[in-house]
């Protein structure tokens, strides 16, 4: 399946290790974490993305993306939080797309917020 709910993330890009036939093109989407109280992310656009994220990696031939929450409010509200320090996020929804680069995992594009509703960068990002 092409959306990996139960992803874990390691510390740093360095140690970033993506399923096998990937390489060529992987994703993480960066979103809010579910509110315990409405059971939908916290955050808006998170919301409005999630459709768009799901209908655009749904079939089979699509790259792989992770879903990874980035925390509740306060927690991302954290100028330490991990997602911001290591990962360099600072908006969510944030969709990144990692390729190998010389041997090497790196970042090759992304998308932040309302970005991601644009069908034109989102087919320019590769994702579908």
């Amino acid at each position: 399946m092409p959306i990996l709910q139960q992803f874990s993330l390691p510390d740093s890009l360095d140690d970033l290790n993506v399923p096998e036939g990937t390489e060529s093109g992987f994703f993480i989407a960066f979103l809010a974490s579910e509110d315990p109280a409405t059971r939908n992310p916290w955050c808006p656009d998170v919301v409005a993305a999630l459709p768009v994220l799901k209908k655009t990696f749904s079939a089979e031939s699509t790259p792989v993306v992770a879903f990874v929450e980035v925390g509740q409010k306060p927690e991302w509200r954290d100028p330490n939080n991990v997602f911001r320090i290591k990962w360099n996020i600072n908006s969510v929804p944030t969709l990144a797309r990692y390729e190998k680069v010389g041997g090497k995992m790196q970042e090759v594009g992304r998308l932040v917020e309302g970005e991601i509703l644009d069908d034109v960068r989102l087919q320019k990002l590769g994702a579908s």
